[in-house]
């Protein structure tokens, strides 16, 4: 039996009846937590269960348990920014490429079942447009004009370079374009032009 299988048995739990209400409460130990929630997801398998935790590490933790029960794709975590309100500091490029992921996610038909966030995460605001913005998404085999690619990368919010070294940043070498998206953990280079795309599918 694999932990996914685990998920399905706990959404048929008896003791799970009572959260067909809005304002149902159910309590139960630590430990069992995401097999509980997992279980939830499965019972609501048409939406996306939202999932506020009291701190961002506890939100970790429950993210990760959650992966083996229904998948990465089907459980997100949605970051708070590392600063206070009123800092003259910039949340980190990384956090915010993941909080405008999961809101694009959450309007995709491939909708996730869950989102995990802390308290602050739920509450912090989004930035003008983070709703409606959609990704860059270039697929294997199209052409790419790689002027109008760098264009939008730039309106986007990307730096233009002359070596991506961080995400975030961009650069152009005749018809090859490096990107170092802000969700991925190492930039990819790609050729645009009178070629053809030759990156796998990747979202910026």
């Amino acid at each position: 039996m694999k932990l996914r299988d685990l998920a399905l048995l706990a959404s048929r739990d008896p003791a799970l009846d009572a959260t067909s209400t809005i304002d149902a409460t159910l309590a139960c130990s630590e430990i069992a937590r995401p097999l509980v929630i997992a279980g939830l997801a499965e019972r609501w398998s048409n939406s996306t269960l939202v999932v506020a935790t009291p701190t961002g590490t506890a939100a970790q933790m429950i993210h990760d348990d959650l992966v083996h029960y229904v998948g990465a794709d089907n459980a997100l975590l949605f970051p708070a920014w590392e600063t206070l309100p009123f800092e003259r500091v910039s949340p980190s490029v990384e956090s915010m490429g993941k909080r405008l992921e999961v809101l694009w996610r959450l309007r995709a038909s491939d909708k996730p079942r869950i989102v995990v966030g802390s308290v602050r995460a739920l509450l912090q605001k989004l930035a003008p447009g983070a709703t409606t913005r959609e990704p860059i998404i270039v697929r294997r085999g199209t052409d790419v004009n790689a002027d109008h690619l760098m264009e939008r990368l730039i309106a986007d919010g990307y730096r233009r370079e002359d070596l991506v070294e961080h995400r975030g940043e961009c650069a152009q070498r005749g018809s090859i374009i490096d990107v170092f998206p802000s969700t991925t953990d190492a930039p990819s280079a790609s050729t645009c032009g009178a070629t053809k795309w030759t990156d796998s599918p990747r979202s910026t």
